[in-house]
């Protein structure tokens, strides 16, 4: 089948591209740096470079495909996320239209689930847009945090031994790693046997504060401490690290108010979470690794 991939060489995408690739799929992948042309090559894939905020583009990149992997990237420089966002999701649906694409697999995420609500009032929302093209077949995965997030702690776990988020140490966080939402991306769209509008949750595992510190000590054989971190330090630390105030706020303190708040405990719910899953703990031994390499 013809397929098309957003997402670059994410840790995402990378996964679903080499899967599809080994199963004979022809793989188109969109990307916006053209230094990634040449490794994307590599991998047997299609390079398409361009802008997927150019509306001209994105449908053509979309034209003869059997379906379409759509993500938004996260552009952690741009001033107003949510307008950057909702114009990726105008140029999809366009491109989606004027192509008849017939299936789709979107990923989207577990806090679609409160989108418009405090303190989410800011959060993207690409699935009530895909569901109105009529016709479509379309899955919506909705992970939950990213365990390769704590890759950007790694300093901090370097020379202050603590691990933290703007969320107590007792406060269950809803975790995915990124290989089970490319696992789960591929079988759909290996297949397409999916049909109408589904939701796919993708939850590996549900760990504490205390209980993520001790894992990652372990790992990192550096005894760790979890800390909450205020809302308006977390904020200053993540402007200080490339963060624009729209995106830190939008997609990090303010899922954190959220998690804190417990508006995510309906999710903790068996399920939601895959049966077969990439555990923390299994996580934990490639941040080992990455802290060795680091230091």
């Amino acid at each position: 089948m013809k397929l098309i991939v957003t997402g670059s060489l994410g840790n995402i995408s990378r996964l679903l591209i080499e899967k599809l690739v080994a199963n004979g799929h022809d793989v188109k992948v969109v990307s916006s740096n053209t230094e990634k042309a040449e490794e994307i090559k590599k991998l047997k894939a299609t390079p398409l470079i361009g802008s997927l905020e150019d509306r001209e583009f994105v449908s053509q990149s979309f034209k003869g495909a059997d379906a379409v992997y759509t993500m938004v990237p996260p552009d952690f420089s741009v001033s107003d996320y949510y307008d950057f966002s909702d114009k990726l999701h105008e140029n999809y649906v366009q491109a989606i239209k004027q192509n008849n694409i017939q299936h789709v697999v979107n990923l989207s995420s577990i806090g679609v689930a409160l989108a418009g609500k405090a303190p989410l009032t800011r959060y993207y929302d690409l699935e009530k847009k895909l569901d109105k093209i009529p016709g479509l077949n379309v899955v919506h995965l909705r992970p939950a945090m990213f365990y390769t997030n704590f890759y950007g702690s790694l300093e901090l776990v370097k020379r202050q031994g603590i691990i933290g988020h703007n969320v107590p140490e007792t406060v269950d966080l809803l975790m995915t790693h990124p290989s089970d939402i490319a696992e789960t991306a591929f079988l759909l769209l290996n297949s397409l046997s999916f049909s109408g509008h589904q939701i796919r949750y993708v939850i590996s595992d549900i760990k504490n504060g205390n209980e993520i510190a001790k894992i990652l000590g372990e790992a990192t054989n550096k005894p760790l401490t979890w800390v909450e971190f205020p809302d308006d330090a977390l904020l200053t630390g993540l402007m200080q690290s490339g963060f624009t105030r729209d995106t830190a706020e939008t997609l990090v303190v303010a899922a954190g108010k959220a998690i804190r708040d417990g508006l995510f405990d309906e999710f903790k719910n068996d399920k939601y979470k895959l049966l077969e899953a990439r555990k923390f703990a299994e996580f934990a031994k490639e941040f080992g690794k990455a802290y060795e390499y680091s230091s």
